[in-house]
């Protein structure tokens, strides 16, 4: 047999020649496998290598890869120095990854995954090389953004804290390609939040987390429901800063006031005593209360009444007087007295008057002051008639002497009066 026909017959024997086709996964045997690279054989045929770029893998632990394992590297092109051919174990990687993420797709099922960058509306997922996203809108109220006026700076401090925290999701959009994937976090809670509102009625009272505040709400959450507790509803008094009730992550009781298919509101001052009652116990149209000045604004000024309402004595209510400057009138803290005007509980509606007041007292000192007046004059007329009394016989009984001294030497005739001349003695010789 000469040496052609021996090659010929070798070549009959040994196993198919493969050429490498790009893009193609291929099952290949380690023939020597570091930290750098890994060096694969096929069918004794070729060695080929797969580079330190492209060894990660999400399905695989390359540091556990040793001589003879069996792996899958996709062929990514050839390198004409070496003659070698390279693959990626990283693509491959993809490629399966991609795969079980359809079937996620299909199944519904949940997952762990770990974000590990953020922008401005996303938290970014990087598997093998391809980031996908969680969308902020996609996320549990736990952990969504709650930013005073949509700041987008805020939301992105925000995002940034979730980076490396792990998340389950699910794959809620996902294309051919693989290059379009949405993971939700809320997805996979709709099931057991359709349960929990099943059994929510209104007038039950229920321990919520608060999950965020904002100017105008307190965000609470309790078995993944989110819903708002408005300012209006925090408290019977006037509430400013909702963050002075609660915090982020605080447990708070609030009462459900209203169910509308998936809508809630909730309150937490319902689970008080309602201050418009307690006040109509203690008083009534026409009564004069006290209460202290809690604050002043431009339109009157505010009172602290019994029960715990802070209402408002308009500014035309406080003096008869022009008001220019509150201040000049009353000041925080100080305790006056108002007239109740108006009141009805039922509507939480008082009317308080301080000028009322100031009308009732002049007419009072109106109808006083004649009477004073008429009571003085009386008192003056006393006095001068004791004093004439007293002064008239003194003054009689002086002119009944001085009538007697002048009469001496005097003789009355024919009701005249004659003045008699001096008698003179004669001289006795």
């Amino acid at each position: 047999m000469t040496k052609l026909q021996d090659f010929w017959a070798v070549l009959k024997e040994s196993a198919p020649i493969v050429c490498p086709i790009i893009w193609e996964v291929v099952s290949w045997i380690v023939v020597q496998a570091s930290r750098k690279m890994i060096l694969v054989d096929l069918n004794g045929q070729f060695t080929w290598i797969i580079t330190w770029a492209d060894l990660t893998s999400s399905t695989q632990d390359v540091s556990e890869i040793q001589h003879g394992d069996h792996i899958e590297a996709m062929i990514t092109g050839f390198d004409e120095n070496s003659g070698l051919v390279l693959l990626s174990l990283r693509k491959a990687s993809q490629i399966r990854l991609i795969s079980k993420l359809h079937d996620y797709f299909g199944s519904k099922e949940i997952f762990t995954v770990v974000p590990s960058e953020a922008n401005k509306g996303w938290l970014l997922v990087d598997l093998d090389g391809i980031k996908w996203f969680i969308p902020v809108s996609q996320l549990t109220p736990m952990n969504y953004p709650r930013v005073e006026g949509a700041d987008p700076e805020k939301i992105l401090a925000h995002l940034n804290r979730l980076v490396g925290k792990a998340f389950k999701v699910r794959v809620i959009n996902v294309d051919e390609a693989g290059k379009k994937i949405i993971f939700s976090e809320k997805a996979w809670i709709e099931e057991d939040r359709s349960k929990s509102l099943e059994w929510l009625k209104i007038g039950n009272n229920v321990e919520w987390t608060v999950s965020g505040i904002l100017t105008y709400w307190l965000f609470v959450t309790f078995e993944w429901l989110e819903w708002l507790v408005h300012v209006s509803e925090i408290d019977w008094w006037h509430v400013s800063d909702p963050s002075k009730y609660a915090k982020v992550g605080d447990k708070i009781n609030v009462q459900i006031i209203w169910i509308d298919s998936d809508k809630i509101s909730l309150s937490m001052k319902r689970l008080k005593a309602n201050p418009w009652t307690e006040l109509a116990k203690l008083c009534k149209v026409g009564d004069i209360i006290e209460a202290p000045v809690e604050r002043i604004s431009k339109f009157g000024i505010f009172l602290a009444l019994p029960g715990g309402i802070s209402w408002l004595v308009h500014l035309s209510e406080i003096s008869n007087s022009i008001v220019k400057e509150i201040d000049s009138f009353v000041k925080v803290g100080e305790k006056v007295k108002v007239k109740i005007i108006t009141f009805v509980p039922e509507e939480k509606r008082i009317w308080l008057s301080m000028k009322a007041l100031e009308e009732w007292t002049s007419i009072e000192e109106t109808e006083k002051k004649p009477k004073k007046e008429a009571k003085k004059e009386e008192i003056k007329e006393e006095v001068i008639e004791e004093k004439v009394e007293k002064k008239a016989p003194k003054k009689k009984e002086e002119k009944a002497e001085e009538v007697k001294e002048k009469i001496k030497g005097e003789v009355l005739i024919d009701e005249e009066v004659v003045v008699a001349p001096p008698i003179e003695e004669t001289p006795v010789e």
